[in-house]
């Protein structure tokens, strides 16, 4: 545990889906308020003196899912614990990646804070402690229908089972345990079931692609504006007396970023009435981007609800006498998936658009630019390709925006018959935004490719900003290594936090994420 770690405190106030990203990407620690301590203790009491009694409680003394009408002996409730976690832990394929463990790890605390799941304060200690010592359960990604088995994986870390990372390396979660001075956990009544219920996973998920979109709709406006630079676009379509039109924010941040980004540019200027109106993929950029700007408005705001909402079945809700013992389905993940699937949809869009302004960039027929941007066509290709490239990862992100929550199955014998598949939403998510940055690189690569070949070469200071970006890691391609090379490298300087912080000034919309009471790193613009 580092001494120098940020450190956030749950419980007094709102959660907000930028300290989920803190926790799990940037290493905050992560603690809880007295005031969320006493009520994970309340809410255990009551399951404490529920599993003592004869009454049957859904999750507390009888079985799980389908057999929800067995009945169990006090005695049986930890075994029912510990054999949930085996049973549901039956994940498959490649792991996920560390800070998405550790974000659903924060997630699951969050919802035990609430103080309706029942949980031991002790389970959640455990978590806490894995999250706060860098000890993150080995997870595999699929098999999930919306909840319970990447939870469920994560729980037998904390009984001493399983594997884990720790201290870059992988090994038994009990060695690691021990390393950090945990014993293994012995759950007890309803601890298995409160592990795997709720909708931490993909919650945490998607507080991660949120970050990701942010950047990606930052970094698209930049691109975008130097590629309408280098085609010679008509000002009038930006105009702010044309978007202003548009009652839609995010169309108006995009065309306010764009103004700002092309901003004293004398080449566009010389290119004003040089032809009567751009292609849409050109003059469209203000409300494809901005369109997409407001699903994520729209996404970041269901995920915070999620994160503030009590995620279990059943839940333990506070009486004027006592407590009750709730059956319901609040574990159903239908808002959060929903809100990954239409990310994966405007996600899809900034990359198809990013592709279609690629494809002029490098078609002699669509621009005054030497075809395919190269010196030497006929003997070299030039940037011929890279476009292929993205049109085979456009296509990819078309089908990965088809929505996963309007699948459904049934599963639990009859007892669980809709289905969320809230965390394939997510994950396909991952997968479209990686896909996107990809496309992006490439627009970025080839709009600087052609500033290079553009002979008045007085560039807006913020594309000329972007454009030296690239150039300090990246030299003009005359093709003496393969262009794959180029493509990640510039793919990496997109991913680069850091690298955005140069265009503060210029445009202050340019990143959607950044909250006024939680910020994400001092290196991404402020919306």
């Amino acid at each position: 545990m580092s001494d120098h770690a940020e450190r956030i405190v749950l419980g007094a106030a709102p959660v907000e889906w930028q300290q989920v990203v803190r926790v799990a990407r940037h290493g905050a620690l992560l603690s809880l308020t007295k005031a969320a301590w006493k009520r994970i203790a309340a809410a255990r009491q009551a399951v404490e003196k529920i599993a003592a009694s004869t009454v049957p409680h859904y999750g507390i003394n009888t079985g799980l899912g389908a057999l929800c009408n067995v009945a169990l002996e006090r005695d049986e409730l930890q075994r029912l614990s510990h054999h949930t976690l085996m049973s549901h832990a039956c994940g498959v394929g490649a792991p996920l990646r560390t800070e998405q463990v550790r974000a659903i790890i924060c997630c699951a605390v969050i919802n035990y804070s609430h103080g309706y799941s029942g949980i031991s304060p002790a389970v959640v200690k455990g978590l806490l402690h894995l999250l706060n010592e860098q000890v993150t359960p080995i997870v595999p990604s699929r098999g999930s229908v919306g909840y319970l088995t990447h939870m469920a994986h994560i729980g037998l870390a904390l009984i001493g089972h399983g594997e884990v990372e720790f201290d870059g390396q992988r090994m038994p979660a009990r060695q690691a345990l021990d390393a950090i001075g945990m014993p293994p956990l012995t759950l007890g009544p309803k601890d298995g079931l409160s592990l795997v219920n709720g909708t931490p996973a993909m919650t945490g998920l998607a507080c991660l692609a949120l970050e990701d979109v942010a950047r990606l709709a930052a970094w698209a406006d930049i691109v975008g504006a130097m590629s309408f630079e280098a085609l010679g676009g008509q000002w009038d379509a930006l105009l702010p007396q044309v978007t202003s039109l548009k009652r839609h924010q995010g169309v108006q941040h995009t065309g306010d970023n764009l103004r700002r980004l092309l901003q004293g540019s004398r080449r566009l200027a010389r290119c004003q009435g040089q032809h009567l109106q751009d292609a849409l993929s050109l003059r469209s950029i203000p409300q494809v981007h901005g369109a997409c700007r407001d699903q994520f408005a729209h996404a970041a705001r269901q995920i915070d609800h999620e994160l503030d909402s009590a995620t279990d079945n059943p839940l333990v809700v506070a009486t004027e006498e006592s407590y009750r013992i709730i059956s319901n389905a609040n574990p159903h993940g239908a808002s959060v998936a929903m809100a990954c699937d239409l990310l994966a949809i405007a996600v899809c869009e900034w990359s198809s658009i990013s592709e279609r302004r690629t494809y002029r960039l490098v078609t002699p027929q669509t621009s005054r630019l030497p075809p395919f941007l190269s010196n030497d066509v006929g003997v070299k290709s030039g940037m011929m390709i890279a476009q292929y490239t993205a049109a085979s990862l456009v296509a990819d992100n078309k089908r990965l925006a088809q929505p996963a929550v309007v699948d459904n199955f049934l599963t639990s014998g009859l007892q669980e018959d809709h289905l969320s598949l809230g965390e394939s939403a997510a994950l396909k998510l991952d997968q479209a935004l990686d896909n996107a940055f990809q496309v992006l690189a490439i627009e970025y690569l080839l709009a600087a490719q052609a500033f290079d070949l553009i002979d008045d070469q007085n560039f807006a200071p913020g594309t000329e900003l972007a454009w030296k970006a690239l150039r300090e890691v990246i030299p003009f391609y005359d093709e003496e290594h393969p262009l794959h090379q180029d493509l990640q490298t510039a793919r990496h300087l997109l991913r680069d936090t850091s690298r955005q912080a140069d265009f503060v000034k210029l445009a202050p919309h340019l990143h959607p994420g950044m909250s006024q009471t939680c910020l994400i790193s001092a290196s991404i613009p402020a919306a």
